[in-house]
C-alpha cells in the first residue's frame, strides 16, 4: 500500500484520518494542502478514483470567495483555480494507488487493507 493523506493540520477528519492508518500500522505519508497543494496529475487521479469535480468542494470551507468563483468559471479555468486554491476540497483526500476517497471513508480504508 502506498497511502497518501492530504488535508490541512487544522482538519480535524485529516486528524482522525492519520490516527486510523496510525492504529493499524500502515505507513503513509501525509501532505499539507494549505503548504504543498496537489499537482495536476494528483488532482486528476482523484477526480478519475472520487468523482468529477463539483463533488469535491467543500461547501463549508473557509475561503468562499475562491469557492464561489470556482463555481462559476468554465471547466477548464475550474480545474486551473482549484490547484491555485486546493483547500476549497473537502478532506482529507486518501489516494491509495489509482484509489482514492475525499472525506472521512474508514469503511472504504477496511478494504484497502
Amino acid at each position: 500500500m502506498n497511502i497518501q493523506i492530504f488535508g490541512t493540520k487544522k482538519s480535524q477528519d485529516t486528524k482522525k484520518a492519520e490516527r486510523f492508518f496510525k492504529e493499524r500500522g500502515i505507513k503513509f505519508q501525509s501532505v499539507d494542502l494549505a503548504e504543498k497543494g496537489l499537482s495536476r496529475r494528483e488532482l486528476e487521479s482523484v477526480i478519475r478514483a472520487a468523482g468529477p469535480l463539483d463533488t469535491l468542494l467543500d461547501e463549508k470551507c473557509r475561503d468562499q470567495d475562491a469557492l464561489l468563483l470556482i463555481k462559476y468559471l468554465s471547466e477548464g479555468d475550474r480545474f486551473a483555480k482549484v490547484l491555485e486554491t486546493p483547500t476549497v476540497l473537502r478532506q482529507p483526500i486518501v489516494r491509495n494507488g489509482q484509489q482514492a476517497t475525499v472525506g472521512y471513508q474508514p469503511e472504504v480504508w477496511k478494504k484497502w487493507e
